[in-house]
């Protein structure tokens, strides 16, 4: 089967359909197939992005790649240190 990436906002439409279907009396089985995603999808996205609004799922997502590029440039640095640290003490 083929792998789609969904954004956000799509995941958030997404769970509000399902909720109306859960309303209506469907099983998380039946939501998750007209979703077309597996069961196991439907209860991370659930986890994730349970309460929230569209706009504060794309803010959470922002962050996490602000997050991502921060961590990098942590990493970066802090192997230049070492890598100055083992100059300094001439063991190259």
């Amino acid at each position: 089967m083929k792998r789609k990436k969904h954004r956000p906002e799509q995941i958030i439409k997404k769970l509000r359909e399902a909720d109306a279907m859960l309303s209506a009396g469907k099983t998380i089985g039946q939501v998750a197939q007209a979703l077309e995603i597996s069961e196991q999808t439907f209860h991370r996205w659930r986890n994730k992005y349970g309460g929230m609004k569209a706009e504060e799922a794309k803010r959470l997502t922002e962050l996490e790649e602000e997050n991502k590029r921060l961590k990098k440039l942590l990493a970066e640095a802090q192997l230049d240190k070492e890598i100055l640290k083992e100059a300094l003490e001439g063991n190259y």
